[in-house]
């Protein structure tokens, strides 16, 4: 029987956030972001859950989780490290940042053997988003390529204290993903939407814009991919200071090649993040009002 698995990437640096971001406390009972997202996908019927953390995290994130979480889900750790590459690939020596989130999830590949689903450690992103996912992600075939992700509507995932990364997502009319575009510069400015282009130009967006928060659903064959591609990444890049290789360059690389397609299912939840430290006071009132009106218990373990 297949084990739908939480794989939660929880390695980043937190650079412009100035400090560990996933493990910051966003409520009075001292609960995390990850929390939240543990508490839905438990709900929703996720049954292991593989955290992606830095070495020198581990025992932190051990502390913090395994004892609210045994018994409820299977826990496994893996970590992700600049190190961690196929062998006679020369490292930059100044760099500092591991490789980004394809290299991120690549690590899973040893304990992760059913379909699952990626998230970010430090994104909130409702219940109704795992309960859109669990179904789709249970009608994947386990040894296609076959995909399903969660696409946000862009005005909902805005920080309102500076700009953010999207994977703007083109969609056609059978709702699959026809290309999913990494947008890193996106900023609300005077209430509109805009990002910045090659040439550092403004192009506003329509606030519909579906984008990508690193939902994802998929099956063990996407390992595989990601495994071929990474090697592809570090003949040519592996030398270089700060490039990075992401979770939907693959997955374009797979649409394109015809291998499997990716089903869109759309949410109109509120998403809530912490890019900047200025986010935190709208995430802890957003999450004090969803306990409030009982959305979620006082104390969720």
């Amino acid at each position: 029987m297949q084990k739908n698995t939480l794989v939660v990437l929880a390695a980043g640096m937190g650079s412009r956030y100035g400090g560990l971001k996933q493990m910051d406390t966003m409520s009075k009972e001292g609960d995390t972001i990850i929390d939240f997202s543990l508490y839905d996908a438990i709900q929703a019927g996720f049954k292991k859950v593989v955290f992606i953390v830095r070495e020198e995290f581990l025992e932190r994130f051990k502390e913090n989780f395994d004892a609210k979480l045994d018994g409820k889900i299977e826990v496994t750790y893996v970590c992700q490290e600049i190190t961690k590459v196929p062998s006679g690939y020369p490292i930059h020596p100044e760099r500092k940042k591991p490789w980004g989130t394809g290299h991120a999830l690549l690590v899973t590949k040893e304990v992760v053997t059913d379909n699952f689903v990626v998230i970010n450690g430090d994104d909130f992103y409702s219940r109704e988003a795992f309960q859109t996912i669990i179904g789709e992600l249970e009608q994947l075939d386990k040894n296609s390529h076959d995909m399903c992700m969660v696409g946000f509507n862009l005005d909902k995932t805005i920080s309102e204290n500076g700009y953010v990364s999207r994977g703007q997502c083109y969609v056609n009319e059978a709702n699959e993903l026809t290309d999913v575009v990494e947008r890193t510069h996106i900023e609300k400015i005077d209430g509109k939407i805009f990002r910045k282009n090659d040439a550092g130009e403004l192009v506003e967006m329509e606030n519909e814009t579906t984008v990508s928060m690193n939902f994802w659903g998929f099956t063990p064959k996407f390992l595989e991919a990601l495994e071929q591609d990474f090697v592809g990444f570090m003949q040519e890049r592996s030398n270089e200071l700060k490039s990075e290789f992401f979770i939907p360059t693959v997955v374009n690389n797979v649409i394109q090649s015809g291998k499997g397609s990716v089903k869109v299912l759309k949410s109109n939840a509120q998403w809530y993040g912490v890019t900047y430290a200025e986010d935190k006071p709208v995430v802890t009132k957003a999450i004090a009002q969803l306990k409030e009106n009982n959305t979620y218990p006082k104390h969720l373990w």
